[in-house]
């Protein structure tokens, strides 16, 4: 515990929230998300969250959204959160890991495509406009695949039909 108070002392560590500590020499960037992963391991972000990450939709989200098993608790947390209980068979569909810059951490991302389908399939939790407008720029992109979209929507219920019908 003095070693604790030590590093606080001397500013090579800081406090994030209660219990969790980073080094000061780490970027600040995303120490939201650090809380967040250090409260939760399996915590992906998601949904508007990641849409505005990947420059998708205008609009700059006020809470982080993110996505755990169906069956876990959501973490208290200093951050402020949306948590979203997704299924277990189909919660590693588009899901990939990030680094938050704190030694051995990483947060699960879902990848943009994931995340479209999810704003359409969602769309009591999301605004239906923010699918729609994260499609249209998606669709704009040169890497863009609606193979790979169609792919990652067909196991995840009631998002197929949907994005066949976005304009």
């Amino acid at each position: 515990m003095r070693q604790l108070y030590r590093l606080l002392d001397g500013q090579q560590i800081e406090r994030i929230s209660r219990g969790l500590y980073r080094h000061t020499d780490l970027p600040v960037a995303g120490i939201d998300l650090m809380e967040i992963v250090g409260r939760r391991a399996d915590a992906t972000n998601g949904l508007e969250s990641a849409l505005a990450r990947f420059e998708l939709i205008d609009a700059v989200p006020t809470r982080t959204d993110i996505a755990i098993p169906r069956g876990q608790r959501p973490a208290k947390t200093q951050a402020v959160v949306d948590w979203h209980l997704f299924d277990r068979a189909t919660f590693q569909i588009g899901r990939t890991l990030l680094a938050t810059g704190s030694a051995g951490q990483s947060i699960g991302f879902y990848s943009a495509e994931r995340s479209i389908v999810d704003a359409f399939r969602l769309r009591g939790t999301v605004a239906c406009e923010t699918g729609i407008e994260a499609l249209r720029n998606w669709s704009k992109l040169p890497a863009s695949r609606p193979a790979k979209l169609f792919a990652i929507a067909q196991p995840l219920p009631r998002a197929v039909g949907l994005l066949r019908t976005a304009r």
